[in-house]
């Protein structure tokens, strides 16, 4: 069974084209701008948990900070397609602008609703991890989806030490599992380590740029 355009009252909301039973990886954020590190954790969450495409959400702006001077979307998109057209199996989108709400707790929900044979995993740098807490509805994000948490230079030891972490503990998977994560009832979550990249969005640009709450 496929899920194309799902049934949707606003025609701008348009996710790429799934099937039913298909390992989905979601990966969302600002892109501003996406670089190899972005790449890296996407090449990472394909790799390690057998994934069938990974969605690279492109979002409007990030609830939790201020998006003034932010690029338009379109130039973030394009952007984004140029760093990942060597993947076929990455697939960037902003089909979250169709929505009404920015936060990720939304957009997951809205997915599960119109694509519920879709096996979805939310995909997040450790760094976001960190502050996982803080997003919107962040334990109801955890108990939509399975998440994996990709290394970042420097993060592991804060991310396993988080709130978020410490509150999911029992809900962990070990590492040489994640690619049962897919098909894992959530909550259920896996700390993925990778080759690290030193590159962030903050280093090549003002201001600072994560996954979006």
């Amino acid at each position: 069974m496929s899920y194309p355009a799902p049934h949707a009252t606003n025609r701008a909301i348009v996710p790429p084209l799934a099937f039913a039973g298909e390992r989905i990886g979601l990966m969302g954020g600002t892109f501003n701008p996406p670089h190899e590190g972005h790449l890296a954790c996407a090449e990472t969450a394909l790799r390690r948990l057998q994934l069938n495409r990974l969605w690279w959400m492109v979002t409007p702006g990030n609830p939790l900070k201020h998006n003034d001077g932010l690029p338009p979307l379109e130039q973030r998109i394009t952007a984004s397609r140029s760093l990942t057209r060597n993947d076929p199996r990455i697939v960037v989108t902003d089909f979250e602008q169709g929505l009404s709400s920015r936060y990720t707790f939304s957009t997951l929900r809205y997915l599960k609703q119109h694509m519920p044979g879709v096996r979805f995993v939310w995909i997040m740098g450790a760094d976001n991890l960190v502050g996982f807490n803080r997003w919107q509805n962040w334990r109801g994000i955890a108990n939509l989806v399975p998440m994996a948490i990709v290394d970042r230079p420097g993060w592991r030891h804060a991310a396993l030490a988080s709130p978020a972490a410490r509150a999911l503990a029992r809900s962990r998977l070990p590492e040489s599992r994640a690619s049962l994560l897919p098909m894992a009832d959530p909550p259920a979550w896996a700390f993925l380590t990778t080759r690290l990249s030193e590159l962030s969005s903050t280093s090549l640009r003002t201001p600072s740029d994560d996954a979006t709450p």
